[in-house]
């Protein structure tokens, strides 16, 4: 089977299994998974990491079966998206060093932030601030776009972050956000 044939027929499981799910800002869940996986593309990763863009939240949020996933992802994808489902009860600081371990799951994991990073525009005040103190206590070093995709973020919020501790991780201190 080509690459191709591969996406497609990962593309049409992911796209099924996320079927009446929906982001923030109302459009259908899909086209985050598809953006993640652009970005894999985009950046020159392999299929492998594209079809885990693809299928990156499908243990999480729908009924898509380990088997399913390995069947058409293969070993590699369905050991990433594991590694990038959240379980109930995980410790955030070992959830983010296995994903670290994992070259497929670290690569999609820094585009999921990103994409998020970058939809969050949608979201309420309250959940801005706490992904933006999250990606900056976890992500930052997933992408060298996620810095910006906080500043970015940060400068969406009707009162700036000057509490923030650790603003001399981002591009430039958060204080002079505005």
């Amino acid at each position: 089977m080509t690459d191709e044939e591969r996406y497609s027929k990962a593309l049409a499981f992911a796209t099924d299994k996320h079927n009446g799910q929906f982001r923030k800002g109302g459009e259908p869940y899909i086209t985050h998974p598809i953006a993640v996986a652009e970005m894999m593309r985009e950046k020159g990763f392999g299929i492998d990491y594209q079809i885990t863009g693809l299928f990156h939240d499908l243990l999480e949020d729908t009924n898509a079966s380990e088997s399913e996933i390995e069947a058409l992802g293969g070993e590699k994808v369905l050991e990433a998206v594991k590694l990038l489902t959240k379980h109930k009860g995980y410790v955030m600081s070992e959830y983010v060093s296995a994903i670290k371990a994992n070259p497929i799951a670290f690569a999609v994991k820094g585009a999921d932030r990103l994409h998020n990073l970058q939809s969050a525009v949608v979201a309420s005040e309250d959940f801005k601030r706490r992904y933006i103190l999250e990606s900056i206590d976890w992500y930052l070093d997933f992408s060298p776009d996620i810095p910006k995709a906080v500043k970015a973020l940060a400068q969406t919020l009707s009162a700036p972050m000057t509490e923030l501790e650790l603003s001399y991780k981002l591009v430039e201190p958060v204080e002079h956000i505005r």
